[in-house]
Order: structure tokens, then sequence, then C-alpha cells
């Protein structure tokens, strides 16, 4: 147990069980059952999970949103990697950035999810399909990441050249 948690980076821990765990608390007040877990294993890899679902819709959501709402407004991605290479501060930045991103997804999640409580109280057919539904939105969200991802890598190979 040791071993794994000495595994874990900083960034995994702010940005994935930090946020999962805020979810798993705060979700509690929520919905009718707990997601705060007894077994120690058994919650850190639920928390790091919620906390990795939480941190997909940041990136796949809310931060194309903010820069459409010109909240945001990114460099370059080939200046990013050239600056990073010159000034390792810039690692540290972007993990609290990314942070605060995962922080501002999980309080939106934790809305969608009231909102969805209060759907569900006045359409209780959805209630069955809860799953399915889950499932589904996981499913193209993982989707739309795995892209996103290949696209980062992508660009960074091209940057490198």
């Amino acid at each position: 147990m040791n071993e794994l948690l000495n595994k874990i980076s900083s960034y995994n821990i702010f940005n994935y069980l930090l946020p999962g765990i805020l979810f798993a608390i705060l979700a509690g007040g929520i919905i009718d059952r707990s997601l705060v877990q007894r077994d120690v294993l058994v919650g850190l890899f639920l928390y790091y999970f919620l906390g990795l679902v939480i941190s997909r819709f940041g990136s796949l959501i809310v931060e194309p949103l903010l820069k459409a709402l010109k909240f945001v407004k990114f460099a370059n991605y080939k200046d990013f990697v050239g600056a990073s290479q010159k000034d390792a501060k810039f690692d540290v930045l972007s993990e609290v950035n990314n942070m605060y991103r995962t922080l501002a997804s999980m309080f939106l999640l934790l809305l969608l999810l009231k909102g969805y409580v209060r759907l569900e109280d006045k359409f209780p057919r959805l209630k069955p399909w809860n799953f399915a539904i889950l499932l589904g939105l996981l499913l193209v969200m993982f989707l739309f990441s795995y892209r996103k991802q290949t696209s980062y890598i992508t660009k960074r190979i091209s940057a490198n050249k």
C-alpha cells in the first residue's frame, strides 16, 4: 500500500484524488447514498476515478466553454512546449492551473447532479435508466478524451521536430 501511495504524483493527488474525495463527500448531500468508502483501498480507486472523470469533464466541457466565452486565453501549444523546456516552473503552474479547472468542474458537476436529481423526481421513469445513462455518458466522454490526448501527443511530436 505504501508503495502505491509513494508512486502517486502531486498532479494525481491534486487533480484526481482531492477532487474525487471532495465530490464523494459533497455528493452525499445531494443523492440518497454515500459515496464515501470504508475500505481505504477501494476508496482510493473510487476517488481517483471520480477525480479522473471530473478532470476529463473539465478538459472537454469547461475549458472549451471558458475559451469560447473568452474567459481564458491559451498560448499556442508550440510556444507552450518551447517555454516548458526552458522553464521548469511551467510544469508546476500548469498543474495548479489544471487543479483550479478541475475544482471548478467538480462544483459544476455537483450542480448538474442536483439538477438531475430534481429532474428524476419529476420524471420517475428515468430512475431505472440511471446506470445506462451514466455508462453512455462515460463512454462518450472517454472516447473524446482519447481523441484529445492523441491530438496533444501529435502536436507535441510536431513541436519537437
